[in-house]
C-alpha cells in the first residue's frame, strides 16, 4: 500500500472527520502520527468519547484536499482515555474522493417545539445531532414547506437548547408531520450539549450489547 501525505492518508498535524460506522456519528480530531499504515489521532470532542469506540471497530477517515475531500477506511487498532483521548486506527483500503459527511444524527427521543410564522408545534425528536433534527409533530394548520423558516426549543434534560432552523423534508401522513430540519443558528455551547447527549446514548447502547 502506498503512503503519500494528503492522497492515501491524512497529512500528520492536519483536521480529520471521523465516522464510526457501527454507531452512526463522525468525530473531529488530529492527527498526530502516520507510520506503516497506522494513523494515531486526537479526538476533539473530550473524553466522553473514549467509551464510544471499541477495538475492531470500522470507521472511515476524512481529510479535505486542495481539491476536495478525500476518505479512507480503517479500523480502530487500540485506543485510551487517560491521560489524554488517542485512537490508533489502522487503514484497510485504498483512500478515494470522497465527499464530506454531515454531522450524523444519533436516534434519540425527547420534546421539541417549532414556531412557524406565529403558530407552536409540538412534538418529539426521532434524532438529532448539532447539525439539525428530524422530529414528529402534531399538524395544524398548513403544513410547512421545505425551506421554511422556523424556531426550535429542544428540551434536553439539562435545560432546553434553542436554536432557528430551516424545513429541508415534509412527509405527511394525517395530522402528524415528520419534519427534517437544519439548523441555521444555535449556540457553540448548545451544540455542545447536543453532541455528548449522542454520545451517551451511544456508551448506554453499547453497555446493554454488552450484557
Amino acid at each position: 500500500m502506498s503512503s503519500v501525505p494528503d492522497v492515501d492518508h491524512p497529512a500528520e498535524q492536519s483536521e480529520v472527520d471521523i465516522r464510526l460506522t457501527a454507531a452512526n456519528v463522525s468525530v473531529s480530531a488530529r492527527v498526530e502520527v502516520v507510520h506503516d499504515g497506522v494513523i494515531s489521532v486526537r479526538p476533539s470532542a473530550g473524553d466522553f468519547v473514549g467509551p464510544v469506540v471499541g477495538t475492531g471497530d470500522q470507521v472511515e477517515v476524512y481529510w479535505r484536499t486542495a481539491d476536495g475531500h478525500r476518505a479512507v477506511p480503517a479500523e480502530v487498532l487500540d485506543f485510551e482515555s487517560e491521560p489524554v483521548v488517542r485512537w490508533r486506527l489502522t487503514i484497510t483500503g485504498p483512500s478515494e474522493h470522497s465527499q464530506r459527511r454531515d454531522a450524523v444524527r444519533g436516534r434519540i427521543a425527547v420534546p421539541v417545539t417549532a414556531d412557524v410564522a406565529g403558530v407552536e408545534l409540538t412534538g418529539e425528536t426521532m434524532d438529532l445531532s448539532e447539525g439539525g433534527i428530524r422530529a414528529v409533530f402534531e399538524g395544524f394548520g398548513l403544513a410547512p414547506e421545505a425551506g421554511t423558516r422556523l424556531s426550535l426549543v429542544i428540551g434536553m434534560d439539562d435545560g432546553p437548547v434553542r436554536a432557528s432552523g430551516e424545513v429541508v423534508r415534509l412527509q405527511s401522513r394525517g395530522s402528524r408531520w415528520t419534519l427534517s430540519i437544519t439548523f441555521l443558528h444555535i449556540e457553540e455551547k448548545d451544540q455542545d450539549r447536543l453532541r455528548r447527549r449522542v454520545f451517551q446514548a451511544l456508551r448506554e447502547e453499547r453497555a446493554r450489547l454488552s450484557d
